[in-house]
């Protein structure tokens, strides 16, 4: 097989979708792999370390995805690589369709094979393409928060650690899964008052255990959430539906709770975020104010660490990758449940049911 990878255009995007290493190991498996030129640039790695390790550079976008009968990416396609992708073509990158109705029709149209990354779903319910990825969001949501907490940046002028003799931040984290945990361990770390909010509560007491204590944890509902939000100097939502929007939990009004200049980072905005006031936004002007509320809500979080953040997803995707290549689309897909629940488009037809039920549209069923 033919495996494309064409360098990301989203706006301050750096990473990129394969290293070296995963080149290497597609070529010796006797596939082909064409890499843009400059694709790696961003993420440290050179044109040579990709021609190196076996693939080919090309100069331009429009030949990738003309040869290549996969195209292997970080986000979604923007203008104009929607027209360039064709009938029968997998697409194997992060889509996040469930509030962009737009562009899960332009893919439907395009008749696409579109594997999201963030619906790979093992049996147990463990998302193995979303998790690394996650795990950058939550700790960079501490550190963004703490940045944008400075009142120079627009915030309160709080240190989340506190100094001897004055009280920490407050930390509050909405959701229990992978951001949320990796969130609680940098807040804890900096020494800040940390409380998460969770319905699971088995993952609660699981929590609480990990983090011996040191960890606030309450069920999550409304009361909670609004009495919370009177501490908070940081807000993280951290909570994700595999494939579907994410719950609205602040309202508006629910603002004029918190203390002007604290500050809300919106991990969950690639599924539509938690606060009725989120919208996307991105590494170049990546907050905005809201009834004196700082609101980061940058929709590609990791990719401004790209060096950490590409070699943690390749890490994840290659064996995907690997395994559409060498045993074809859907014989690998009717092998493996996990990269079966990844795929929401499929020549035309929407098959992603929280997809589906997201947009008010009718769900397929795959034919195989």
């Amino acid at each position: 097989m033919i495996i494309g990878v064409p360098k990301e255009i989203k706006e301050k995007e750096f990473r990129v979708a394969i290293v070296p290493a995963g080149v290497k190991a597609l070529t010796e498996a006797g596939h082909g792999v064409l890499v843009e030129t400059k694709a790696g640039e961003g993420s440290g790695i050179t044109d040579e370390q990709y021609r190196n390790a076996g693939a080919t550079l090309i100069p331009t976008a429009n030949e990738v995805y003309h040869r290549a009968e996969l195209i292997m990416k970080v986000k979604e396609p923007l203008g104009g690589e929607l027209s360039l992708l064709r009938e029968g073509q997998i697409l194997f990158t992060y889509l996040h369709l469930a509030p962009a109705p737009e562009l899960t029709e332009k893919l439907l149209l395009c008749k696409v094979r579109a594997v999201a990354y963030e619906t790979v779903q093992l049996d147990n319910g463990f998302l193995p393409l979303l998790s690394p990825m996650s795990q950058v969001a939550g700790r960079m949501a501490v550190q963004e928060g703490a940045r944008f907490l400075e009142k120079e940046a627009g915030g309160r002028g709080v240190l989340l650690a506190g100094v001897p003799g004055v009280q920490p931040g407050h930390v509050t984290i909405l959701g229990s899964g992978t951001v949320a945990t990796n969130a609680v361990q940098m807040a804890l770390g900096l020494g800040a008052k940390t409380t998460i909010l969770a319905r699971n509560l088995r993952r609660l007491a699981e929590l609480d255990a990990q983090f011996h204590g040191r960890l606030t944890t309450l069920a999550l509902n409304q009361h909670n959430i609004e009495e919370e939000l009177h501490r908070a100097d940081l807000l993280i939502s951290a909570i994700y539906v595999p494939g579907g929007r994410a719950p609205k939990l602040v309202t508006r009004e629910m603002l004029s709770l918190m203390k002007k200049g604290s500050v809300i980072v919106d991990v969950a905005i690639d599924q539509g975020g938690c606060l009725e006031t989120s919208r996307p936004t991105y590494h170049s002007d990546p907050v905005f104010m809201v009834d004196g509320i700082v609101h980061y809500c940058v929709a590609n979080m990791p990719g401004a660490v790209p060096w950490t953040s590409t070699f943690a997803l390749t890490n994840a995707t290659l064996p995907y990758c690997l395994a559409m290549a060498d045993r074809g689309f859907e014989a690998a897909a009717k092998e493996d449940r996990a990269l079966q629940r990844g795929i929401n488009l499929f020549d035309g037809r929407l098959v992603q049911r929280q997809v589906a039920q997201s947009q008010g549209r009718s769900c397929q069923e795959l034919p195989f």
